[in-house]
């Protein structure tokens, strides 16, 4: 961005040299790549007025110009533009113009010439600012100039442009009006803020043009004024200068003030000619794909649906954005302008001009994000301009349709942890301070202040940076650099990786290997598991890297049942395996839930019970061992092979043999086992310290008993009644056989379990333990409808 300083005087008075103002700017962050200096190598150019032209005696492309420059002088020219009365930029002998070119007085083809008349690029303009009709002629200025003056001074090159990068989050900078507000803030200065005003306006909004409609939400605000009876000609002097310094080249008086504006406020403008619309009406949609229109190029350009279009309710007048529309331009016979001040999606904004490769001054600032509240301030201030200028009459009234608006921020910030973070000692007050600054009110509360951010600030959102404000204003290089401090932490890991290192390290002693797999799985995975998966309960991945891949895991089982064919597949026999892992479930918030889940699977290493003793080998090493054991039936294990274990009531995981038509689809050829478990729940019942206690001094006894019973009725049921009545003398209950066949009824079974009775402190009596153990054996046959086996 181009910051002219004779522009940004305007708004805030300083002295000092522009060296103090580019060194304070970057230091607070507006970073000043250079300092251009407009009229480096010129010298001695004035302005004059041409008062007579005559034929070069013996040259036909030559002319001879008297010409006034305070003095008249005789140059002569081959410019073809010249006229008499004209006032031109003059070039006197001894003078030093774009280049280092020395300008003598001499004789062209035998005519005496005391200078040169000049051109913009003569005077070292770059051509791509220079207005269309003055890049082939002599500059011819647009009013009448005090002759003799430093055309220099006229022009405005008298004083320094700066150059700055102006980062991406900080588009409120690419105006004049930010920079202002950075200059005053950092120097204390007061910013000289326009008071806009329209003294005159004519007719009503609605003799002119009827309605807006915004059919996308991806246009946040379309306020419009007409300005009628336009008088189309070249722009006054300062304002043709104030654009070519800022690198704009100067049109016409309407769009010039345009542009004017945009870089004065950051809020591009567009001006339609209103009389070419076919309705009196705007319409602002998104584009279909394949759409063409014509943009002021003369280009053609293909849309998509990524693209937002201003029409006329018919055709196409804009590209919101980015290009105004051919058909709808400004030319010389505009009468009647609608003024368009926009606010669109800063997305659907970078999409498109970076597909089309149609970078704009107004798209560079629309897809870095603009506060949409500007755009009635930049339209009434082209407005007040145009009235002052003369060149058009406002009509009164607007249109104003707004779908959403840039609301102020209140954030809270804490003094302490400003200190903190930047590393001095600010009082609330001095921090307040330096936040008004910057143009944001601030109330103060204690050691605490609620900061409201002015709604250009698209920037401010959290605490940390109103910090950065204040540290960037304060001045970095004013931070005294200190010693890097602080205390010295043992580093300890969390206690469920300890728990997870205690598990791998047992089930790795047990013959188990680790196994890894992806968090992604495919769809399939469920069906080919056979699980009974609704759609609802998956995470669908934006962009997998395959349908093989494409959504989160709920559970590991499938994952693990796949570990175990492809070693079954390479022929690898006696293959355990285990990992531990996160599973994903919506939560229909922003982020899933994770869940920790313990998976171990094998094939050639035991049967089912050799895996629910893996599980409780796992459970009394870390201190769990008050289990439940109960049948549970699920879609991929075995159906009466299965079940689960309970912890205080909670199901702590499944675990069987797996099913055979899962073994099919998977192409397992053996019986395999798996287990999934909570990790999360085991972790929260992990005791971390072990109590011992001295080895019991008294003997036990032992008492042996096997019953009839139902199919379907649990041990563990049996288990519970035994420890009911066992009066805190059973140390343990184990079951020895189950038996179904001959000799038993059918529907039925035999379980023999043994009970082992022991006291604390005494040794045990036989009748007592009769007592209980004939007490036991009463309610397991009322209970169950049990018969004890003689």
């Amino acid at each position: 961005m181009y910051l002219p300083i004779k522009w940004l005087k305007d708004y805030v008075d300083f002295d000092f040299d522009v060296k103090k103002l580019a060194d304070g700017l970057s230091n607070s962050g507006s970073h000043v790549e250079s300092i251009i200096n407009p009229s480096e190598g010129l010298d001695k150019i004035v302005v004059g007025k041409i008062n007579k032209i005559e034929k070069h005696p013996d040259a036909d492309k030559l002319v001879v110009c008297q010409v006034d420059v305070g003095e008249e002088i005789q140059i002569v020219t081959g410019a073809k533009n010249v006229f008499e009365g004209a006032y031109v930029p003059v070039a006197l002998h001894g003078s030093t113009i774009a280049g280092g070119t020395k300008i003598k007085k001499g004789k062209l083809r035998g005519v005496e010439s005391n200078g040169m008349l000049c051109s913009l690029e003569e005077l070292g303009f770059e051509t791509s600012v220079i207005p269309k009709e003055a890049r082939n002629g002599i500059f011819i200025f647009p009013e009448e100039g005090e002759v003799g003056k430093s055309a220099i001074e006229a022009l405005y090159m008298n004083e320094e442009i700066l150059e700055l990068e102006i980062t991406p989050n900080r588009p409120d900078s690419l105006s004049v009006m930010g920079m202002a507000v950075e200059t005053a803030a950092t120097f204390d200065l007061e910013v000289k803020h326009n008071d806009i005003k329209i003294n005159n306006e004519q007719s009503d909004f609605s003799e002119f043009f009827d309605d807006i409609v915004l059919e996308t939400e991806n246009c946040n605000r379309y306020y419009s004024k007409i300005l009628r009876n336009l008088k189309i000609g070249p722009s006054p002097l300062w304002l043709q200068a104030y654009l070519m310094q800022a690198g704009v080249r100067p049109i016409s008086n309407i769009v010039d003030l345009t542009n004017f504006v945009m870089l004065e406020y950051g809020q591009p403008l567009h001006a339609f000619d209103l009389d070419t619309l076919k309705n009196r009406k705007i319409v602002v949609r998104m584009a279909k794909d394949g759409e063409t229109t014509v943009t002021l190029d003369g280009e053609t350009r293909k849309l998509t649906s990524d693209d937002i279009l201003i029409t006329d309710g018919t055709e196409i007048i804009g590209l919101a954005g980015v290009m105004g529309g051919l058909d709808s331009e400004i030319t010389d016979k505009t009468v009647n302008v609608l003024l368009e001040g926009a606010n669109f999606n800063k997305e659907n904004i970078r999409k498109t001009s970076r597909r089309l490769g149609l970078r704009s001054e107004a798209s560079s600032r629309f897809e870095k994000g603009i506060d949409a509240n500007l755009s009635s301030v930049a339209v009434d201030r082209v407005c007040e301009l145009a009235e002052k200028l003369g060149i058009a009459e406002v009509v009164g009234g607007n249109k104003d349709v707004i779908n959403k608006l840039n609301e102020p921020n209140k954030i809270k910030l804490r003094r302490e942890k400003c200190n903190n973070l930047i590393g001095i000692d600010l009082s609330i007050e001095e921090i307040e301070s330096i936040l008004n600054r910057l143009e944001i009110e601030t109330e103060i509360n204690g050691d605490t202040l609620i900061a409201t951010t002015p709604t250009e600030r698209l920037d401010l959102e959290i605490e940390e940076d109103l910090i950065e404000e204040v540290a960037r204003i304060y001045g970095l290089q004013n931070i005294e650099p200190q010693m890097l401090k602080g205390t010295l932490t043992v580093g300890r890991k969390p206690r469920f990786r300890n728990v997870e290192d205690r598990i791998k390290n047992l089930l790795i002693g047990l013959g188990y290997s680790e196994f890894m797999t992806y968090s992604f799985i495919s769809p399939s995975a469920y069906e080919k598991a056979n699980y009974e998966e609704k759609d609802e309960n998956i995470l669908k991945i934006l962009n997998p890297l395959g349908e093989d891949y494409s959504i989160m895991r709920t559970t590991m089982v499938p994952s693990m049942i796949d570990a175990l064919a492809k070693n079954f597949a390479r022929g690898n026999e006696n293959v355990g395996g285990f990992e531990i892992g996160n599973t994903f479930l919506p939560t229909g918030e922003e982020l899933p839930s994770e869940k920790l889940k313990l998976t171990m699977g094998f094939y050639d290493l035991g049967d089912f019970y050799y895996l629910k003793e893996s599980i409780e080998k796992i459970l009394w090493y870390l201190g769990i061992d008050k289990l439940e054991v109960r049948r549970k039936e699920a879609s991929f294990l075995h159906p009466g092979r299965s079940a689960e274990f309970l912890l205080d009531g909670k199901s702590l995981g499944i675990f069987g043999e797996v099913h055979p038509k899962v073994l099919e689809n998977y192409g397992l050829k053996k019986r395999a086992y798996v287990a999934e478990l909570d990790f999360d729940l085991i972790v929260e019942h992990t005791i971390d310290n072990y109590y011992y206690k001295e080895l019991p001094k008294y003997p036990t006894i032992k008492r042996d008993f096997a019953f009839v019973m139902d199919r379907e009725i649990d041990s563990v049921e049996l288990e519970e009644i035994s420890r009911k009545h066992g009066k805190d003398l059973l140390e343990s209950f184990k079951v020895f056989d189950i038996y179904e066949g001959e000799n038993i009824e059918e529907g039925k079974k035999s379980v023999a379990f043994s009970l082992v009775f022991r006291a604390p402190d005494r040794t045990l009596e036989d009748g007592e333990v009769t007592e209980i153990c004939e007490k036991i054996v009463e309610e397991i046959e009322k209970e169950k409808d049990a018969k004890l086996r003689s």
